[in-house]
């Protein structure tokens, strides 16, 4: 899966993207709250610097912003990136967002206070190699003990089970419902899946089908943990969606102080 195709993929989903929550406003208040306790359990009460460097249209930047926090958004689409800043404005709140890749990040050294990475953005990263380079730009552009986080699919029972399909979710709008599930269609190494994104948006007495599609990897819990140890993180935590009420498994860990 090209860098292209991934930003194609981001680019069309972006206008209809909130349309996969029941509430978007109460979803981001939800993750902010999870993921700002999180990070207060590191790094104290703050407010801290945040980059989220997969900001999509800023379901947890926005909602960072709004709790005080210092959010800076990039992601690889441009069009997400826009959106997720407009969004921030519409509340009241402040969010510069710029489109980048984030095995490039466009930051000094020593940026942030926090690097967050949600929604199962890195398993779009299809090879070692893109991972480390991800995973050691994002340690560049933390402080000496800045924290990591994390989020993704659980994917070690997934890899055994290879499910062809996600339940529809169902969303309220003031048009009706919309429908959003997933086709998944393995290859043959069984850690990589391309994905069919299925949405069927109401348009009066008909539906709008929209498809989209791109291509993960599912690394392990194992996996995940040994890329970000060699990239030179320390304190490396897993906290289960039953431990920390949030929706996906997320992975905390703090950068090792440069040697001196």
């Amino acid at each position: 899966m090209s860098e292209l195709s991934v930003r194609h993929f981001y680019d069309e989903l972006a206008h209809d993207y909130h349309l996969m929550f029941r509430d978007w406003d109460a979803s981001m208040a939800y993750q902010a709250e999870v993921l700002g306790g999180l990070v207060r359990q590191s790094l104290g009460a703050g407010p801290h610097s945040v980059l989220d460097c997969s900001c999509g249209i800023g379901t947890q930047a926005i909602g960072l912003a709004l709790a005080g926090h210092q959010v800076i958004g990039s992601d690889l689409s441009p069009v997400a990136a826009a959106r997720a800043a407009a969004e921030a404005a519409a509340r009241g709140s402040r969010l510069p967002a710029a489109a980048a890749d984030m095995r490039q990040l466009p930051f000094k050294e020593t940026s942030f206070d926090v690097v967050l990475c949600a929604d199962n953005s890195l398993p779009h990263l299809l090879s070692g190699q893109d991972l480390r380079a991800a995973l050691l730009g994002m340690r560049r552009v933390l402080q000496d003990d800045g924290l990591l986080v994390i989020t993704v699919r659980a994917y070690d029972e997934t890899r055994q089970t290879r499910p062809t399909a996600t339940p529809p979710q169902v969303s309220e709008t003031r048009d009706g419902q919309v429908i959003t599930f997933q086709l998944w269609h393995w290859h043959e190494d069984g850690e990589r899946y391309d994905l069919e994104h299925f949405q069927l948006i109401p348009a009066g007495n008909t539906w709008h089908v929209r498809v989209r599609r791109s291509t993960y990897w599912a690394p392990t819990t194992p996996q995940l943990t040994e890329f970000v140890a060699e990239a030179g993180f320390t304190n490396i935590t897993w906290h289960s969606p039953a431990s920390s009420g949030y929706y996906q498994p997320v992975l905390t860990a703090q950068r090792a102080p440069s040697a001196q």
